[in-house]
Order: structure tokens, then C-alpha cells, then sequence
């Protein structure tokens, strides 16, 4: 078993601790309350110079670094190398403390900075390996031109590094350096290239939902859960892909082509060798997603081995006969009985720090292009806003990247948005052609249950060894930690990571032909990001291209994570293309739930081949717009991207937005795609306020609030007091038709009702016995969360005034409910007393806003350092309007109160052509670094909805550019 090596504690090293904390928070408050040498020079030490000239080891040439009146930048080089390794010099310039801190993220190296309240964090993420996977990353899969620009990135920020103190390169060392002694070391390339799989774990799919539906089998029925997890609207939220399919002849997706359900061609890239039963026909080279062998009758025969991976069996004549040779095992039987397991397990992801974001059914992006034809400057306009947590700097940086003349030798004339710690741009736009992301939500991740014994677990009907590594924890203030890493063919073993997943399948209920349970299941995690890319390889090339051809040929490379990637260029042209290396399963197993990983007939058989991944190209309707909805209808395409897609409330917002501009030759200009992006109109009210405004309400206070509710135009403005109350009630509706019944792994923490015992039989009656249970999930990851994945939930029962789950219990305060209009008249009556409570009651004095706040934290000192601390690195708060699920997505969880989870990071339109009136505006601002002039100045625009002009023409540039600095060559 793995082992898990402990340092010694004590009362000496409590004392210790406390003495740390005491001294630090004296010598800030001295060097902030008196305006000391730390307080003033210290924060004044790490500020980058700007103008002047520095001379820069390893540059060919001269290079300029212009920055404008909100400090961004924009480089000038001659060579490629010359412009990577500015990028490195000036992003670590203004980021480097965040550069730093998502290094030790991704290589599980927290406690090294922080000490020991990391460590559990850092083995889950040593578990995981991503570093290890980026290494091998640069080791073999990315190119040598590639692999040329990440190396003189890292040389560009070790410049800046070079005889520097802590203190003299953010405020954030000096604060740490009275606890430990820590000291930043060289970046390296492959830092740059682990941040993609930081990326690729925060949008990584359904994981959480795989583990949430397993949970809820304590308290719901499967029927129930599948009313909780309704299939995605079709016909009412248009997918993102309209027209096309895979075409009969080419094997391809081809937008002119007609949609089919069925791959004719069969062809893949995995293969199959489990054998199992039914009827083949036919001799084509195409095979199954559970292939097998048969003989009989007539001239073909259905084979497992070879290419295929789809359901089909190519063509011929003749049948043959199979049998299984599996364990009749199913994935829902191996889920049930694993809930405090699995409670474990997401208690633990829980703590993992979601740098992009708490998932949610809420949570996304927004991009949409418009064709020429439908714009007022005759050129596409392109508009991009993902949705991401609110940090302090902003995750995104602007920048530009320009070759002062394009040419073999120096090939980037490219300007957008950009991670700090890696080179090029991810979205935005060059000289010919201008994208955006936004998350495609594939379903990339599988959890097994493994049958262990001993060294070794089973597979079919062997016993395969246990790849075993150790890792080495480094501790600041303590002794180091040592741990075991196990990992199966699917994967690393992640129940190592916590006590009570080391117990799983103890109670799992099982089939005779299951193996025996011995010690217990394991559980192990396979996920695409796991497997060496060239998701590196993509930036650069995406960066460079300059048509739709090329810019294809480069998605193909970004296998993870799953992006929705939108297209317009200058020749009027948009697009859209859905990449990814996304799995294709075993036939009847989707990836809902955790599965039996002794049975063979689970194992993933490979993954969707880039040609027949869908995309569009110049569609009929003259936009395409991508919100994290479906991708493509399911019947009309013979994958299954996902099951658990985004509801489709924002991408129909958006698209009903379009068609009300365009209709009798309307046009849409630069303000109404600005304009589109802030639009707070709430989805869920044009639900259900009919439904609340025919409720006969007795009480005069409740009534009181009810009237804010007519008249209101369901917009969530920051001063609307309607829409205060109309979320209030939004969220107490959730709480007692759907939040009371759920199993406490689910609910909110500090959530505590008295609810009948759980025993997997679903809710029952309110007369038998009870128990106090309390949540256990952080506030910004509870169900019910609020998000467009209830809208259809409730849309389904709203109709239905006696539906089971309009029942709640009564409490001392409050009736049983049974049907509809009772649990609405509570909920409207619980949520009158609930913002009495927070803004008075006076509801002529209520606020949207005054709920719905956002506090800019920093990510590491300012959410857990002292006080004091906390004031100088922080910001806020801001009172926003939006909502969840609005196409301005301020989202909120509504298990877990009002507060800003997640908001639209950085906003842009591009302008087709005529770059120069583009726009964009990030969250935060440039720099990383407490009190500079650039380290919130946009965020107050950003409130407002406010974009910044956008120059990207070297003349432009030189009209905005307050600050100069040239790099020389030593």
C-alpha cells in the first residue's frame, strides 16, 4: 500500500507556527500603519521599469516594448527568439509571483511556498503528474520550432530573475520570507507547458457530475436522478453545429453533407480486441465499439481487431454469430454503495484550487461570430467572453506580439489575450484572422473501480502489477513527505490520496460474476490530459495561420483541453471547429457513472478522429454562435461527445439576440455586439414569475414583495430590487424542492436540516425517524447550483401541480407543502424574511447589487494570509448586476449564497479587418503587483461594461503608447 510518511509534531512547533503568524502580521501592520522602510520601499522595489533601456542576454537584436496608458504591452522584434524571450522578460516583469505560484500548482509543489496545509493538495497533484505528463510532453510530442520558442521564453524571464531578491520581484516573497526561506528558482520550458493541463483539470467534463449522480443514490431513485439530469432541449436551444455530417464517401465531417447517426466508413483510431456477442455482417474493415468474432452462415464475419471504433461493421453479406466472454457487470451496480467513498473523493477535488473556476452547469463562455453580411462594416465581427473565477491579477494578460516585418525568420504579427508563464497568444487575432474560445465541455474523464490484491489488480481474467513510483514532498517550516504513487492502465490511483477512499467497494453490492471483494476497490482516474500532446504546438500555429485550412490543421493539434474554437478572417469568411482527443466507449457504457475496470468491455477504444469531428464553414443562417450548449444533435452524429452539455440558455439568449437585429435587414454593429455581451436578462424568470405573480399571498410583507415582481423586464440590473427578490426565490425554491432531499455530500456546508436516514431507497415520509445533517461541500460547488441545468429541470415539472418534488416537510415555522403553489408561496415568504434579514425592510431599498457582490482576491496571500495582508492585496467589492446563466454570466451558486463565483474574465469584439476598432478590457488590469497604477485600472470599467480601444496597427500602437522600453543585446 502506499506510504504515506508523516513528520513529527508538537506543542514546540505549534508555538512556533502562532509565533510566525504574530510576527508577520506586526511587521505589516508597522510597515502599513507607519509608512516604514518594508511598508513603502518593499512595494515600491518590485515595480518593473517601463522606459529606458535594458540590455537582455541572448537577443539578436533590438527590441521595443510599448506600453500604453493602461500598461499593456505591445513587443517589436526581429526573430521569433527575440520576441518569445521579451515575452518572458516583460510578463515576469509585471506577473512573475503568479508565474511562480501556478508552477508549484501544476507540479504539486504548494507546501514548498506555503507549508504544510498544501501538502494534501500537492500528493493529489503528484498523483495526477502533470508535470511529469508536460515533460514528457516536450521530451517527444512537440515540435523542435516549438520547443525553440518555449526555451527562449524561459530565457527571457530567467533575465529578468537574474540577481534578484524575493522582495525586489513582487511584495508577496518579502510577506513570505517571515515564514520560510524560500527563494524563486529558474523557470524551465516545461513550467510553460504544464499550465495547459491546469487548464485541461478545471474544464475537464463531467467528472464532478459522475461523482454527484453516485451520490445522490442514498437519497433519490434512479428514476429521480434521471429527472435531475434531463435531456438537453433540442428543439427549443439550437446546437452549435446546424448543418453537415459525416460524409458517406470521405469517411469525413463535411458541412454540405446530409447528418446521419451512422459512421459509414467505421474507421478510427483505436482498436478492438475485446471480444463480445451478437450478429456481424458484412467483411468491411470498420468495427465495432464492442467488436467481436463470429462464424455462421454466409460470407462475412463481424472482427474486433484493426482501426475501428465505431458501431458499425462496414458492408457484405451474411451473418455470424459471437459470444460474450465478459463479466456481466454494470456500470450502475458498481456505482451503488460507494457514496461515502466518493464523498471522499470529491471532498478532496474540492480542495484542489480551481484557478478557472468552480464547476457548475452555469459556468462557461460566450463567443459568437457575424457574418459581413449582417454587420454594418460589411466584414465579420467577432466577439469572445469567458467565464472564468474573478482573480486578483486578472488569469488573462494582454499583449502583442509583432515582427516588425513578417518573414521565414520572424513569422508572428499576432495580439490578444495570453496566460502569464506562457508564450504566444491563446485567443485574439493577427493580420488575417481572428478567434475565440470557448469550453466544449467533452466528456474526457472516467472513473474505474479496480479489484486490488496485494501488488497487482485484475484485468479480464489476470492479474496485472501496479506501475509504482515515489514522490517527495518538500515542506517549508517542516519535515519532507513521502508517498507512493499507484497507477493501473487507466490510470493513476487517486483513493490513495485520502483514508476513506482506501476503503471503497467495502459496501459496494455486487453480481455473483463479480470478483470477490477481497480488501476492497480502488478507484483510478483516466482523463485525456494524462497522455502527451501538442497542445503546445497548437498555440503557435493557431497564432500564425492565415486562412481557414490552416487554421483547422492547427486545431487538430489542441487535443486538450476541448475548446469550441470560432473563426472569421479578412476575406469575410467565418468558421467553427470542434477539437479535441475525446474517447470513444465501449457500447453501452456513456461515462455517467464509475465502472467496473476488471471488465474489459469498458476500457475506452480510442477517440474521435479530427476529420470527423464536426465544423462549420460559411453556414446559411450567417453566424454561429457557441455558449458551452450541445455541440451537434444527438441521432445526427454517430459520437457521443458528452451526455452532461451546458442547457443552452445563454447560447438561445444570444441567438435570439441576432436573429431580432438581423430581421428585415437589420445590421448589427461594434456597440450591439458590446451590447449583446452585457445583456442581464434572467431565463429562469420568464419562467417562472407568472407562476409567482398568481400566487394569493396573505401576509402584507410578503405581498409588499410580490409587487416588486410586476412590471419587472426579468433584466438583472445591479439597482433592481425586483431582481433581488426574484433570486431570493429563485433560490429557496431550489432549496426545498430539490436542495433538503439531496445527501449531505451534495449541499452546502453549514446547510443543516433534519432529514430521514439515508438508505438508498430515496426520500420517505416526514413521521418517521430523523437525523441532523449538515453539508459538506464548499459554498461554490453545492447543488442545487442554480444554473441552466435547474431552469430545465423545473421548466419540466412547472406544469405539474402535484409533483413529488414540490413536497417539503414542515418545520416549526412553516406548513408542509404538497403541491406547487404552496412550495412557491414558502419559498416567496422565505425569501422575504431572508433579505429582510440582509438589506432591511424597506424593499423600495433593495438591491440586486448589494447581494451580488464581487471581491477581487488574490489567489494565494489574500484568501489565506492575515488580515492586514489581506487589505493590501485585495479589492472590492463591486456591486454587479447579471446573473447566472445570464449571457452576462456573474454567476452565483445558489446552494451557497449571492456572491460572485465566476464573471465574464475579459471581454472582446473584434473588428474584421479594421482591427484598430476593436475592443477589448480584462478584468483586473496588467499588472500583478499591489498598488502599481495598472493593478485594478480597468476593473472599474469592467463593472460598467466599459471596453478599452484596441490598437493593433504599428501606427496606432505609437499613437497610445505612453511608456517605452528598448531590450539591447549584451
Amino acid at each position: 500500500m502506499p506510504a504515506n510518511t508523516a513528520p513529527p509534531s508538537g506543542k514546540k512547533k505549534g508555538r512556533r507556527a502562532r509565533l510566525i503568524v504574530i510576527v508577520l502580521v506586526l511587521a505589516l501592520v508597522a510597515g502599513v500603519g507607519y509608512g516604514a522602510y518594508w511598508g513603502v520601499s518593499t512595494v515600491r522595489a518590485s515595480f518593473p521599469q517601463t522606459t529606458g533601456t535594458v540590455k537582455l542576454q541572448g537577443l539578436s537584436g533590438s527590441v521595443e516594448v510599448r506600453r500604453d496608458g493602461n500598461g499593456i504591452p505591445q513587443i517589436y522584434a526581429d526573430s521569433d527568439q527575440d520576441l518569445f524571450r521579451a515575452q518572458g522578460f516583460v510578463q515576469a516583469q509585471d506577473r512573475f509571483w503568479e508565474m511562480d505560484v501556478r508552477r508549484h500548482l501544476t507540479s504539486g509543489r504548494l507546501s514548498e511556498m506555503f507549508g504544510k496545509g498544501q501538502v494534501k493538495t500537492d500528493t493529489f497533484l503528484r498523483t495526477l503528474d502533470w508535470h511529469g505528463v508536460a515533460q514528457r510532453e516536450y521530451d517527444t510530442k512537440l515540435s523542435a520550432e516549438t520547443k525553440k520558442n518555449l526555451r527562449a521564453y524561459a530565457d527571457g524571464v530567467n533575465s529578468y530573475l537574474k540577481g534578484r531578491s524575493g522582495k525586489d520581484i513582487s511584495v508577496e516573497y518579502a510577506a513570505l520570507s517571515f515564514t520560510n526561506n524560500y527563494q524563486p528558482e529558474k523557470w524551465t520550458p516545461v513550467d510553460s507547458v504544464a499550465w495547459l493541463k491546469a487548464m485541461a483539470w478545471d474544464l475537464r467534463g463531467n467528472m464532478q457530475s459522475e461523482i454527484d449522480r453516485s451520490l445522490m443514490t442514498s437519497r433519490l431513485s434512479d428514476k429521480q436522478i434521471d429527472e435531475l439530469y434531463p435531456k438537453y432541449p433540442y428543439s427549443r436551444n439550437k446546437p452549435i453545429v446546424t448543418e453537415g455530417g459525416i460524409d458517406p464517401v470521405t469517411g469525413k465531417y463535411d458541412p454540405k453533407a446530409e447528418p446521419s447517426g451512422d459512421d459509414p466508413t467505421g474507421d478510427g483510431t483505436g482498436t478492438g480486441t475485446d471480444p463480445g456477442a451478437g450478429d456481424g455482417t458484412g467483411t468491411g474493415t470498420g468495427t465495432g465499439i464492442d467488436p467481436g468474432t463470429g462464424t455462421g452462415t454466409g460470407t462475412g464475419t463481424e472482427t474486433g481487431a484493426g482501426t475501428g471504433t465505431t458501431d458499425q461493421t462496414g458492408t457484405g453479406t451474411g451473418t455470424g454469430t459471437g459470444t460474450a466472454d465478459n463479466v456481466s457487470y454494470t456500470a450502475s451496480e458498481a456505482a451503488e454503495g460507494l457514496q461515502s467513498q466518493l464523498g471522499a473523493l470529491s471532498g478532496t477535488l474540492d480542495e484542489i484550487p480551481a484557478l478557472l473556476g468552480p464547476s457548475g452547469s452555469g459556468i462557461g463562455s460566450n463567443s459568437w461570430v457575424v457574418s459581413g453580411r449582417y454587420t454594418t462594416t460589411d466584414k465579420p465581427l467577432l466577439a469572445n467572453d469567458p467565464h472564468l473565477a474573478p482573480q486578483l491579477p486578472s488569469l488573462w494578460y494582454q499583449m502583442g506580439l509583432h515582427c516588425r516585418s513578417v518573414s521565414a525568420s520572424c513569422q508572428y504579427d499576432v495580439a490578444g489575450y495570453t496566460f502569464a508563464g506562457m508564450p504566444g497568444v491563446i485567443i485574439g487575432h493577427n493580420q488575417d484572422i481572428a478567434w475565440g474560445f470557448t469550453n466544449l465541455g467533452a466528456d474526457v474523464t472516467d472513473l474505474f473501480l479496480e479489484k486490488v490484491s496485494g501488488d497487482s489488480y485484475l484485468y479480464g481474467d489476470k492479474e496485472k502489477p501496479f506501475k509504482v513510483r515515489e514522490e517527495t514532498i518538500k515542506v517549508a517550516g517542516g519535515a519532507s513527505r513521502k508517498i507512493t504513487v499507484r497507477s493501473t492502465d487507466h490510470g493513476p490511483v487517486v483513493s490513495d490520496r485520502d483514508s476513506e477512499l482506501k476503503k471503497v467497494g467495502e459496501k459496494a453490492p455486487v453480481g455473483n460474476v463479480a470478483p470477490d471483494r477481497g480488501d476492497g476497490y480502488a478507484v483510478s482516474l483516466q482523463w485525456t490530459a494524462l497522455e502527451p500532446g501538442n497542445s503546445m504546438d497548437a498555440v503557435f500555429e493557431i497564432d500564425k495561420s492565415k486562412n481557414f485550412t490552416e487554421f483547422r490543421k492547427a486545431a487538430e493539434h489542441f487535443e486538450v483541453p476541448s475548446q469550441n474554437l470560432v473563426y472569421a478572417d479578412t476575406k469575410g469568411n467565418i468558421g467553427y471547429q470542434a477539437p479535441g482527443k475525446i474517447p470513444v466507449r465501449s457500447r453501452g457504457f456513456d461515462g455517467r457513472t464509475p465502472a467496473p475496470g476488471w471488465d474489459p468491455k469498458y476500457k475506452w477504444e480510442g477517440y474521435i478522429p479530427f476529420e470527423k469531428l464536426p465544423y462549420e464553414y460559411n453556414p446559411k443562417r450567417g453566424y454561429i454562435v457557441t455558449a458551452n450548449q450541445a455541440v451537434i444533435e444527438a441521432g445526427k452524429y454517430p459520437y457521443t461527445l458528452t451526455e452532461d452539455w451546458g442547457y443552452g440558455a445563454r447560447s438561445q439568449r444570444i441567438t435570439d439576440l441576432i436573429d431580432s437585429k438581423i430581421k428585415d435587414g437589420g445590421k448589427i454593429s461594434t456597440d450591439d455586439m458590446q451590447s449583446m455581451q452585457l445583456d442581464n436578462s434572467s431565463q429562469i424568470a420568464n419562467q417562472l414569475k407568472p407562476y409567482l405573480l398568481k400566487i394569493n399571498v396573505s401576509d402584507p410583507a410578503v405581498r409588499e414583495a410580490q409587487k416588486l415582481l410586476e412590471g419587472w423586464d426579468n433584466t438583472q440590473e445591479a439597482d433592481s430590487g425586483a431582481a433581488a427578490y426574484f433570486n431570493a426565490v429563485w433560490r429557496n425554491v431550489l432549496k426545498l424542492a430539490f436542495g433538503n432531499k439531496l445527501p449531505k455530500e451534495l449541499r452546502a456546508q453549514g446547510d443543516c436540516i433534519n432529514v430521514p436516514p439515508a438508505n438508498g431507497s430515496g426520500p420517505v415520509d416526514d413521521d418517521q425517524r430523523v437525523v441532523r445533517e449538515c453539508g459538506q461541500r464548499s459554498p461554490g460547488q453545492a447543488e442545487p447550483d442554480g444554473g441552466d441545468r435547474w431552469f430545465e429541470v423545473v421548466r419540466n415539472i412547472l406544469k405539474d401541480e402535484d409533483n413529488e418534488w414540490w413536497s417539503s416537510p414542515a418545520t416549526r415555522k412553516s406548513s408542509a407543502t404538497k403541491t406547487r403553489d404552496q412550495l412557491l408561496e414558502r419559498a416567496m415568504t422565505d425569501a422575504r424574511w431572508e433579505l429582510t434579514a440582509k438589506l432591511g425592510k424597506d424593499v423600495s431599498s433593495w438591491s440586486w447589487g448589494r447581494l451580488h457582490q464581487l471581491q477581487l482576491k488574490n489567489q494565494t496571500l489574500g484568501t489565506s494570509g492575515p488580515g492586514v495582508l489581506k487589505q493590501m492585496l485585495n479589492r472590492g467589492p463591486w456591486n454587479l448586476g447579471g446573473g447566472e446563466a445570464a449571457v452576462n454570466a456573474t454567476g452565483w451558486n445558489a446552494a451557497g449564497g449571492y456572491e460572485v463565483l465566476w464573471v465574464p474574465s475579459m471581454r472582446m469584439v473584434v473588428n474584421v479587418g479594421d482591427w484598430d476598432k476593436s475592443r477589448w478590457i480584462n478584468l483586473t488590469g496588467a499588472s500583478g503587483h499591489a498598488y502599481s497604477a495598472h493593478y485594478t485600472d480597468q476593473a472599474d470599467k469592467w463593472s460598467r461594461g466599459e471596453l478599452l480601444d484596441w490598437s493593433y496597427s504599428s501606427d496606432a500602437v505609437k499613437r497610445a503608447t505612453q511608456d517605452t522600453l528598448t531590450l539591447t543585446k549584451e
